[in-house]
């Protein structure tokens, strides 16, 4: 199943509810929530408190990716706060297996992220343990960065990679995306879309949430 995630990083902070229900409204079913510490990635951006507020503001699956140090610190605390997907970096946590569990124990989906240039086998003995991996198709810190486009390779081979082990892992892909790449990744194997310039930079982001669908489907 295909979903589009808009990340509340493009977004209008001061007008942030109405800017969820537009892209509700046009389609989307996950909310990407980009958690920076100035420490793991050169960006501070939100935590908990956010995480909570959004919970009583939305029903759409809060999908929390924390690029920050020591995620297992924090990890169960953001399902606490209402996060429903909760991904940690795989070169941010030496106990992947632990964090994960905690996140999946605490009633979240349990997530690894991984950086462009962070080799697949990195996380392939964690994979068992996860219920997606997010793929970063840019360095992670900023948004409205260009897409990399070995990332589309780097997805083909995960996919195969979960194949092979047969599993159900998710494939998750942030940075870049836009209506004119969309379909790219998606044939690639990728399953759930992070996109923010791409949908909250537009003047009507509900459009721009059903133009990316419908080129994602294009190929079904």
């Amino acid at each position: 199943m295909f979903e589009l995630a808009p990340s509340i990083l493009s977004a209008d902070f001061a007008n942030l509810e109405d800017g969820i229900r537009k892209v509700e409204s046009g389609g989307a079913t996950v909310l990407h929530v980009d958690v920076m510490d100035g420490h793991f990635v050169p960006n501070i951006t939100i935590g908990l408190p956010v995480v909570r507020s959004l919970r009583k503001a939305t029903s759409l699956i809060i999908d929390t990716h924390l690029m920050i140090s020591e995620p297992g610190r924090y990890a169960a605390q953001f399902v606490e706060a209402g996060a429903d997907m909760v991904s940690i970096h795989v070169e941010a946590d030496p106990h992947l297996h632990r964090t994960l569990s905690a996140i999946r124990n605490a009633g979240a989906k349990a997530g690894i992220a991984i950086n462009p240039a962070t080799p697949l086998f990195a996380l392939e003995e964690a994979l068992p343990y996860a219920d997606f991996v997010l793929v970063m198709s840019v360095n992670p810190g900023f948004g409205g960065q260009a897409f990399i486009p070995t990332s589309i390779a780097k997805v083909r081979r995960l996919r195969e990679m979960i194949r092979e082990r047969g599993l159900e892992t998710r494939i998750e892909i942030d940075g870049g995306i836009d209506e004119h790449n969309v379909l790219d990744v998606v044939e690639a194997g990728a399953e759930i879309i992070v996109a923010g310039s791409a949908i909250f930079g537009k003047s009507n982001p509900a459009e721009a949430v059903r133009t990316m669908l419908n080129r994602a489907t294009a190929w079904v």
